[in-house]
């Protein structure tokens, strides 16, 4: 198992101390590192200007918005991406949820696996560069078949370094799942529990085992975040997760439409879930946190004394994850390095 840092959303502002975790994670041997943008900072400028000061790692999104770009601006961006860094580019994308697509970005949300499909065909039709790219989807068309008339089929005047740059599918549900095992390179789960390794697995399989699947099991790749805690008191360490678990158990979503409290139902965690979600709605974030119970933390995340940390690393390494992607600055990821190493 292999690791990555995720250097994740940023708050405020830029990251501090994100240069040196870099440097840090390259010179411990961290196979990438990847950015996030939801609406805020956006992905690819930060791993461009970050990844400029890299020459071994890979760089990628987890994820890219699919509704902040077209489908050929994305596909222009990850040719010169994959151009500046010397082909170490990886392009991660997610549908995002409603509330984002539609309240941020002004897109339609319905349908988002067809639209997901049919956009990933579209930028996989750009870096081929075969010919002018045509499309006529139910959610894209190319050229556009209204406006002036005069829209031109086009091919991208860049030749891509790679015509067939990795693309990874973040997805958190069942069907979306499988869909990233049909059509991508990789799968950038969230929340990843190793207990329920064997359903993750069989949603995988429904993938690999349709018509025209580009991959199998063996040349897949999972790239999981995994919060790190390491910390002599369990329960103190779990304390600095159950507000990032609350925020997307609680707030990323509404009512009836929170793939991110689906997840924590999926794990048993329905009641849980439920209670975090009303208290979270109401305005009492902090009683929201104190609802999550630290077994539930310990479901999707390490926390705890080294020691706890080195043993429950094991139940990952069986799991179907291949890269393990960990945050923090340099003293803990050469921690976490050790650990894994050990």
């Amino acid at each position: 198992m292999r690791l990555g840092l995720n250097t994740g959303y940023w708050s405020a502002g830029p990251p501090a101390g994100v240069t040196e975790q870099i440097a840090e994670a390259e010179r411990l041997g961290f196979d990438s590192i990847w950015t996030a943008e939801a609406y805020g900072s956006d992905a690819l400028t930060p791993l461009a200007w970050w990844g400029a000061a890299t020459n071994r790692v890979r760089l990628g999104t987890a994820v890219a918005q699919m509704s902040a770009r077209t489908p050929t601006a994305t596909a222009m961006a990850a040719i010169t991406m994959d151009h500046l860094s010397g082909g170490r580019f990886i392009l991660g994308l997610g549908a995002s949820g409603p509330q984002v697509v539609e309240g941020w970005y002004g897109q339609p949300y319905p349908r988002p696996l067809a639209r997901t499909r049919e956009y990933i065909e579209i930028v996989r039709s750009v870096l081929a560069r075969e010919e002018p790219v045509t499309y006529a989807g139910e959610h894209y068309a190319l050229p556009h078949p209204g406006g002036t008339g005069l829209g031109k089929s086009l091919r991208s005047t860049v030749h891509p370094l790679r015509r067939d740059i990795p693309i990874m599918l973040g997805a958190e549900g069942p069907k979306n799942i499988a869909l990233a095992a049909e059509i991508t390179d990789g799968w950038l789960p969230l929340f990843f529990a190793p207990k329920d390794d064997a359903f993750y697995r069989s949603c995988l399989a429904e993938g690999f085992a349709r018509e025209g699947a580009r991959r199998s099991a063996e040349d897949f790749e999972v790239v999981c975040t995994v919060p790190v805690v390491i910390h002599d008191d369990v329960d103190e360490a779990a304390d600095f997760i159950r507000p990032f678990l609350g925020l997307y158990m609680g707030g990323m979503g509404a009512r009836g439409a929170n793939f991110h409290f689906d997840v924590f139902a999926r794990m048993g965690y329905e009641e849980t879930a439920t209670k975090v979600q009303e208290l979270y709605l109401a305005g009492d974030k902090a009683a929201a946190h104190a609802a999550i119970p630290t077994e539930l933390v310990e479901q999707v995340a390490l926390v705890g004394p080294a020691e706890k940390v080195r043993d429950e690393i094991s139940r990952w390494r069986e799991t179907c994850i291949t890269t393990m992607l960990v945050s923090g600055p340099p003293n803990v990821l050469r921690q976490v390095a050790e650990l894994v190493a050990g």
